[in-house]
């Protein structure tokens, strides 16, 4: 592992504890040459799923993309960074429990989208319009009056 500050391979652990859920180690590292102090993570280096795009196309799942797309949803919400996190470790890990070398991007989609209504509900609306395509303001309302109707169950 190279230093951040000047890039030496050589340093120390001196502090390691579990991270996110279990699922990671978080170690704290000191450079022999310099001092300088940074985190790394270890973990599970799981198999390499596909998404099949609506074109046919196929890509690597890529947790950065699912990222800026949730992120941008939540743009200007009350929602914590954290929350953000732990939405795109459940989608992963959901993703992963399929034991699919393949997922439709309509599955991982669906499954954002029920994790953003559980967080969000605004949120959870903007990634539908983006992602279910609405043409136009009706589309926008049918959504909202789902949510809605949602929501008086769970009540």
């Amino acid at each position: 592992m190279k230093c951040p500050a000047c890039s030496a391979s050589e340093n120390k652990v001196v502090d390691s504890r579990t991270a996110k859920e279990g699922d990671a180690i978080r170690r704290r590292r000191e450079c022999d040459a310099c001092g300088a102090r940074f985190t790394t993570y270890e973990q599970i280096e799981r198999t390499q799923v596909l998404v099949i795009k609506k074109d046919g196309r196929r890509e690597p799942f890529r947790r950065e993309k699912l990222d800026a797309g949730v992120s941008t949803a939540c743009g200007k919400r009350p929602v914590p960074r954290e929350a953000i996190e732990s939405l795109l470790d459940r989608v992963e890990a959901s993703v992963q429990a399929m034991g699919q070398n393949e997922v439709e991007s309509r599955q991982v989609g669906e499954i954002v989208m029920a994790e953003l209504a559980r967080l969000d509900q605004v949120s959870y609306v903007r990634f539908a319009s983006v992602y279910r395509e609405f043409r136009d303001v009706n589309d926008f309302m049918q959504e909202i009056r789902k949510t809605l109707m949602s929501r008086k169950e769970d009540e």
